[in-house]
């Protein structure tokens, strides 16, 4: 019996090999970081449309990958292409909250870390696109900034520029909203 392909090198040669299975390996592996980084991006409305468009191109555009790159930046470079178009045809304006319904709280420290979190969801959509997917994939994914730099297509000097930039308006307002930090 063959061993399962573990590795993401392995997965996409069997998906070129045309095995449906792996690229569902793929997509267990990946869904929940895409879904993340879009909610952050583009917000919950057409979420679940937006990770199907992200798949979908990673299924159309595998026999193009360049095999000496690396998956997840590859993979985070569509999804922020999937966002960038998203906000192209929707427009700037953006009303709905970001936080999607939670499980009931169970005590007053639940209800704190909430109102931190809706505050951070609130200030990131302060920032600019370009600033935001910075503090995103470097800050909330934990990405190097050099693999922000490749994924966004950016000096990596932008890359820290943005970030310090982006931490700022950010402090700022939270600071505002009566966070002491």
């Amino acid at each position: 019996m063959p061993a399962v392909p573990t590795s993401d090198a392995e997965l996409i040669q069997h998906c070129l090999r045309g095995q449906q299975s792996a690229f569902q390996a793929l997509y267990r592996r990946y869904q929940r970081p895409v879904r993340g980084t879009l909610f952050q991006l583009c917000g919950e409305a057409e979420l679940d449309d937006l990770v199907q468009e992200v798949f979908l191109r990673v299924w159309k555009g595998l026999p193009k990958f360049r095999q000496s790159a690396q998956f997840s930046t590859w993979l985070y470079r569509i999804t922020w292409n999937v966002a960038t178009d998203r906000r192209r045809t929707q427009g700037q304006a953006r009303s709905q909250p970001l936080l999607s319904p939670l499980a009931p709280l169970s005590d007053q420290s639940d209800l704190t870390q909430l109102h931190y979190e809706d505050l951070v969801q609130r200030g990131l959509q302060t920032l600019s696109l370009e600033h935001r997917a910075v503090l995103i994939l470097h800050d909330l994914e934990d990405l190097p900034q050099q693999v922000v730099a490749n994924i966004l297509d950016i000096p990596k000097g932008t890359v820290k520029s943005r970030l310090h930039h982006a931490r700022s308006a950010l402090r700022t307002f939270l600071q505002q909203e009566g966070v002491q930090l």
